[in-house]
């Protein structure tokens, strides 16, 4: 009775031996793919990013995580940080699980080729001064309200702001530039930034905007979902107080 004790004793610690080597075996033999895989810092876009993104929007958005990748499976141009295409934008949509290549980005709205218009809409471009475009806070996928002042028709009327369109959506922002003074040899400090804004539109909306810049000064207010806007008489000098 002993004797089968023992053998089965020594059974089951010759069975745990082999089962402990088997596994430090593998482990060796996955670590050692693994080193030899050289896995490199990869961003790769963990939500879909619209064509005209910032690099910073992205960066605030947390649009993008970094995730170790084998070297041979590393895309040409692939970059492991944001700051390799800092003040650029995409400039094509770049997908979930998609690695973030230098090539997608460009230095202005300008070089945007995949911009994704809504079926049946159309895409135009207006250029807004730094304040009138929420101090650089609209971006690519932003939705906005436009509003109009314009001065006065006639000596019975006071310049208006009113709500001109109570929601489009941006579908790229161009680079910021600095408006040139009027006289090129003088210095223009205080000139505001510019950015121009591609807007998706109706033929109606489109009309109004090119018209209404012609009359007057255009201003964007951001949205959230729980922004609420209506058309109303607007504001003068004569209800500005009411």
């Amino acid at each position: 009775m002993g004797r089968r004790v023992a053998l089965l004793t020594a059974a089951i610690v010759i069975a745990a031996i082999g089962t402990t080597l088997v596994y430090l075996y593998a482990k060796q033999a996955n670590d050692r793919a693994i080193a030899e895989a050289r896995p490199v810092d990869v961003l790769v876009a963990n939500t879909l990013i619209p064509a005209g993104t910032s690099a910073e929007q992205i960066l605030r958005d947390n649009s993008v995580e970094v995730q170790q990748i084998p070297e041979q499976s590393v895309a040409k141009g692939a970059i492991g940080d944001i700051q390799g295409v800092a003040d650029q934008v995409a400039i094509n949509p770049i997908f979930p699980g998609q690695q973030i290549l230098k090539q997608l980005f460009g230095e202005t709205a300008g070089a945007v080729t995949g911009i994704n218009i809504p079926k049946g809409l159309l895409a135009a471009s207006f250029s807004f001064g730094d304040t009138a475009r929420v101090a650089g806070f609209v971006n690519a996928g932003s939705d906005v309200a436009v509003f109009l002042t314009s001065p006065a028709a006639s000596n019975d009327e006071q310049p208006t702001t009113r709500l001109l369109l109570p929601k489009v959506k941006i579908l790229a922002v161009g680079a910021t530039t600095i408006t040139p003074p009027a006289d090129p040899t003088q210095a223009n400090p205080e000139a505001p930034p510019r950015a121009t804004m591609t807007i998706a539109v109706t033929q109606k909306q489109l009309e109004t905007l090119v018209f209404a810049q012609t009359q007057g000064e255009l201003y964007l207010g951001l949205l959230n979902d729980a922004s609420i806007v209506r058309p109303d008489q607007g504001t003068n000098a004569d209800n500005l107080f009411d």
